[in-house]
């Protein structure tokens, strides 16, 4: 948090110094899915050696979420393709807002400008061999979507889970889920409210991501239940 001094913030633990969430996901037919372009991208490609994406999908068009799609452009150099991205229709309706000049034949073409193929997401799709389910869930009063490849899904932003998406979420051997902070947030779960969801939704393995400063990660993670813990940056998960 700019400006803090609080312990989470002044933290030496390496887990505790995060940058905005987002996911690859490595398919078992080889592809790179990556989970949202936040503006910490460019920091988290080269962090973590990511050389390669094959379609981005996005949860939701918040900044937090869409504002580093401008360093697509390098994968559109390196892989010489437009980027496939995949979004509810209101999502994809704020990239273009947001990223107008990527999408406007007056643009000058020397400056480097990203290129975006857009698809709606409107239900289950694939993405080569791998099977991508939209999850419909509330971010406050905004329908955003979570998803399910296989036997993981990730839920960021959530502050709640309609009726009809639960049976989305059964037989999960891991789940990504937020968990903001300890008292009720109007458009996020609370730490509380994500153990609950998780306890219904009963993956083999859960861990919580969009944390903000309240939870710091040792003292957090010691005290959740078996098989849940906070997520942090560079981890790496198999199912």
């Amino acid at each position: 948090m700019i400006g803090c001094d609080c312990a989470v913030c002044e933290s030496t633990d390496p887990r505790d110094k995060r940058l905005r969430p987002s996911v690859l996901v490595e398919t078992d037919d080889g592809q790179s899915l990556l989970v949202d372009a936040g503006p910490d991208l460019r920091t988290q490609a080269l962090a973590h050696g990511v050389r390669r994406v094959d379609a981005l999908l996005f949860t939701h068009g918040h900044a937090d979420h869409i504002l580093g799609l401008d360093e697509i452009r390098r994968f559109n150099v390196m892989q010489r393709q437009a980027m496939a991205c995949f979004g509810d229709p209101q999502t994809l309706r704020e990239i273009r807002a947001v990223f107008a000049y990527a999408f406007d034949p007056a643009t000058p073409r020397g400056g480097g400008i990203p290129q975006l193929d857009l698809f709606a997401i409107a239900g289950p799709f694939c993405i080569g061999k791998q099977d991508v389910v939209p999850v419909p869930i509330f971010h406050g009063g905004r329908p955003i979507l979570g998803l399910r490849f296989g036997a993981f899904a990730y839920l960021t932003d959530c502050s709640r889970i309609p009726d009809e998406s639960w049976s989305l979420l059964e037989g999960l051997d891991i789940l990504v889920l937020g968990a903001l902070r300890e008292r009720p947030h109007p458009t996020h779960f609370s730490l509380n409210q994500a153990i609950a969801a998780a306890q219904r939704i009963a993956p083999r393995r859960t861990y919580f991501t969009h944390m903000c400063h309240d939870l710091g990660h040792a003292a957090t993670s010691a005290r959740l239940p078996e098989g849940v813990e906070l997520a942090y940056d560079g981890l790496v998960l198999t199912a």
